[in-house]
């Protein structure tokens, strides 16, 4: 069971939360807060995967829970649900800036799209990160989401993605803010052109008498064959790189006129501006010949990177050389390690037992919390960055963030449960 907190003081509105997350996502329960500083004290302490923010209540004040959430974003990594009820998003916006923002709903819509939303996180709860799922993530993962025709599912699933991939230390945030546009663009482009046939008139003219697409498509959507048609988006995770491939099932159009569309004809300015855009930010973006199916792939931060910690920040960064040792098997231990960047190999009585990346947060806290010497060496393979922390600095971080003690907990409690995964493997192999 996922529980989700809500900061709402609308009891309309907790009460649809609480329906919809029974009626169609069950394992989601919604734990409603009314003041800002209990549901920070929840955040910090229950690392919930999913929260949802009232922006339309002023006695709950959201936008000062923002800007903890902002201030360290590698403790609350969890996705947002905004509620809000402004004609003007764009300050809206500019305050979710920088967070895993899931999706932003208007008060008046709730009741269509909060079920969508909940549908949609049931069935993809593999992309609501957890720190443990980094331990987890094999070679790679692939799979499909089937998309139904509305500009709303759009953004959902662009959100989802480009925060999985945040989360993982895959992007950084500038490689993210490039990504969720350019996924939202060519999903866009695979409802409008593809499922519902827009064409270059239509949208011009529509455009040019005040419309926007997304009130365009949901014309055309009153149509039931056009309602009912669907976006396939399918997706490869590797450590090196995502691929992905986007199908509508519509009748293909022309991309290439897209591509390089000629700014002298009318009404140029609204059309062929996804293409162009999405092709900036991503890898490889091609078109199949009939034009109704579009793949792309993105490279992917080189041996990754963490966010570090505002806790830490004051740490000293100490950077490790190819071949270089951080520390020996039976050395004192006077330092928790906070993994910045790089790769680096374990040796246990000179044999190679694993390797540790940022995915594993930090490095030598066995020994370190127990006051007991070095069971093993630590050499870097290639270039490294690591945060050393002296037990004196940890006991002032555990009494100013106590949250942070948690994490560390967790985090130990999930290598203890692998290596005792791994020992009943070997030990069930020599039976």
């Amino acid at each position: 069971m996922k529980k989700v907190p809500v900061l709402s003081t609308d009891e309309a509105l907790n009460n649809g939360i609480r329906k919809t997350c029974e009626k169609f996502a069950q394992g989601f329960i919604p734990i409603v807060f009314s003041r800002p500083e209990d549901i920070l004290a929840y955040l910090e302490y229950e690392l919930p995967d999913v929260s949802i923010l009232n922006f339309n209540d002023p006695s709950a004040d959201a936008v000062s829970v923002i800007k903890e959430v902002k201030a360290d974003n590698w403790l609350h990594y969890g996705g947002i649900i905004v509620i809000h009820n402004s004609k003007d998003k764009e300050w809206l916006q500019n305050d979710l800036r920088g967070t895993n923002t899931i999706a932003i709903i208007h008060r008046k819509d709730f009741h269509i799209a909060f079920p969508r939303l909940m549908r949609i996180l049931k069935t993809n709860r593999r992309f609501l990160f957890q720190r443990d799922i980094q331990a987890k993530l094999l070679e790679e993962i692939s799979g499909s989401f089937v998309i139904d025709n509305d500009p709303f599912d759009v953004k959902t699933y662009a959100n989802l993605i480009k925060n999985f991939l945040y989360n993982l230390n895959f992007i950084n945030q500038e490689i993210k803010n490039g990504l969720q546009i350019a996924l939202q663009e060519l999903l866009m482009n695979a409802i409008e052109h593809g499922n519902c046939s827009i064409s270059f008139q239509e949208k011009t003219d529509w455009m040019m008498n005040g419309g926007d697409i997304i009130s365009l498509v949901r014309k055309k959507n009153e149509d039931p064959d056009i309602r009912n048609k669907k976006v396939h988006f399918s997706y490869s995770i590797s450590p090196e790189r995502s691929t992905f491939t986007i199908r509508d099932e519509g009748a293909g159009f022309d991309w290439h006129s897209f591509v390089e569309p000629s700014e002298e004809e009318p009404g140029m300015e609204f059309h062929g501006r996804g293409i162009i855009i999405a092709s900036g930010y991503v890898d490889s973006l091609r078109y199949n010949a009939a034009g109704n199916e579009v793949q792309f792939s993105l490279e992917h931060l080189k041996e990754g990177e963490s966010r570090i910690p505002q806790a830490l920040k004051h740490n000293q960064e100490s950077v490790f050389k190819d071949g270089e040792i951080v520390f020996s098997e039976g050395e004192e231990s006077n330092y928790l390690y906070y993994i910045a960047s790089g790769k680096f190999a374990i040796y246990s009585e000179g044999k190679l037992v694993s390797t540790l990346t940022p995915d594993d947060i930090f490095m030598g806290e066995m020994s370190f919390l127990l006051n007991d010497k070095r069971s093993a060496t630590v050499r870097s393979v290639g270039t490294s960055v690591l945060l050393k922390i002296s037990q004196e600095d940890f006991i002032h971080v555990i009494k100013d963030n106590p949250h942070y003690g948690i994490i560390l907990a967790r985090l130990l409690a999930q290598r203890l449960e692998r290596l005792n995964r791994i020992t009943a493997r070997i030990r069930s192999s020599k039976r």
